[in-house]
């Protein structure tokens, strides 16, 4: 592994990233869990350490209007967030996307009010999957520091420009002491590309941004930005091989375990997919091979690798820390739904609801989601509406 070798909480780590992407400016509102980003970037500009305008702002929706202003202008921008924090942003998301910003975001990763609760679901980063921005998910605190300087390299590719969210699980990330490898400041600078602003705000050249736009055009720029998007598919790629060609991590769209040849798979995002493997490796001391597969790219949905991975499976366990109320399935379910009914050959799907509110996933609930999957594979049918695990009452 390339790097030094340090101990840090993941909100640390996503600061010494962001320090050592030497960003020129930091919009900044605290909240749970993500505050210790903000509070340590505050901490390095304080000191002198990061020569960098930090702007204490009156909510979120202004941490992010301000984020906008200043990556238009040309300068290199992170804010961070979580929750109702991310819910307040929420107009703001869409015009930072629709604008071509290069914003990077930070979300810790926390359950949506009433009741409150400061612990991790994945309300939030679903509340942003259509406002296009690029979405990635860490698994721990290593891929939270890695991902961060990665989203500023493809956010800032004039191939791409668009912005980034970087979302690692609340408390069980943001505040977890792992240990992780920091690359040399120099390696930074050498990946991350020249700060070239495109069209950036210049009294000397007035430009219009976010005009009005009705019914006569307002389509068209549409789809232009939905082909924008997804342009923006090969260069993740690359950019994955490249930062794992320089560190020895390995990090694509999709990871996958344990899928050649497995007839049941489980799905996951963040944190949870390593006790998903622990259980898969448990269970193929017993003779079971169960595949695990989880997303480091959320948006844009990967679809085609996504169909690669399971291509060997009759069923497969869709888990969403999150619930869609009145729908047929959470929203990663959705997603997965979605791009599997284009497939001529498709596994059983089912949808399983775990963690809400920072509960723990054990490996006994990925168990019974094996179980569950198992019978629904002898079955040949899958439950039509979403199944809880780890919930008092009725369950698995």
């Amino acid at each position: 592994m390339r790097g030094k070798l340090v101990g840090m909480n993941g909100d640390r780590a996503v600061a010494y990233a962001v320090k050592q992407a030497d960003v020129d400016v930091i919009s900044a509102y605290p909240i749970t869990p993500q505050t210790i980003i903000v509070e340590t970037l505050a901490e390095y500009v304080n000191n002198g350490e990061l020569d960098a305008a930090f702007i204490p702002v009156e909510s979120e929706h202004s941490a992010l209007s301000a984020a906008v202003g200043a990556s238009l202008s040309g300068a290199r921008v992170f804010t961070a967030t979580s929750s109702q924090g991310l819910a307040l942003m929420y107009e703001i998301l869409w015009i930072a996307a629709g604008l071509r910003t290069t914003i990077v975001m930070a979300i810790g990763n926390r359950a949506l009010s009433p009741n409150i609760n400061i612990h991790c679901s994945h309300d939030d980063a679903y509340a942003a999957r259509d406002t296009g921005w690029l979405q990635f998910f860490a698994e721990n605190v290593q891929e939270a520091y890695d991902l961060t300087l990665m989203a500023f390299r493809i956010s800032e590719d004039h191939r791409v420009l668009f912005p980034s969210i970087v979302n690692l699980d609340g408390f069980i990330l943001t505040h977890a002491l792992e240990g992780l490898y920091v690359l040399e400041d120099s390696d930074v600078k050498a990946f991350l590309p020249k700060k070239e602003p495109v069209n950036p705000v210049d009294p000397g050249k007035p430009m219009t941004y976010g005009a009005l736009d009705l019914f006569d055009w307002y389509m068209e720029h549409r789809r232009q930005q939905y082909a924008s998007l997804e342009s923006a598919r090969p260069i993740i790629k690359e950019v994955f091989e490249e930062y794992s060609n320089l560190t020895g991590r390995k990090y694509s769209p999709v990871k996958s375990f344990n899928t050649e040849g497995a007839e049941v798979a489980v799905m996951i995002l963040g944190s949870s997919a390593g006790t998903a493997r622990y259980v898969a490796r448990k269970l193929a001391e017993k003779g079971k091979k169960i595949g695990v597969i989880s997303l480091t790219q959320y948006r844009p949905f990967p679809a085609k690798e996504l169909r690669e991975a399971i291509k060997d499976a009759s069923v497969v366990a869709v888990m969403d820390r999150s619930v869609s109320f009145g729908s047929p399935g959470a929203q990663l379910f959705m997603d997965v739904s979605a791009t599997l009914i284009r497939s001529k050959v498709r596994p059983l799907l089912f949808n399983v609801i775990y963690g809400l509110g920072g509960r723990d996933l054990t490996p006994a609930h990925i168990e019974k989601v094996v179980d569950l999957a198992e019978s629904v594979m002898r079955r040949g049918e899958a439950p039509e509406e979403p199944v809880w695990v780890g919930v008092r009452g009725d369950e698995l």
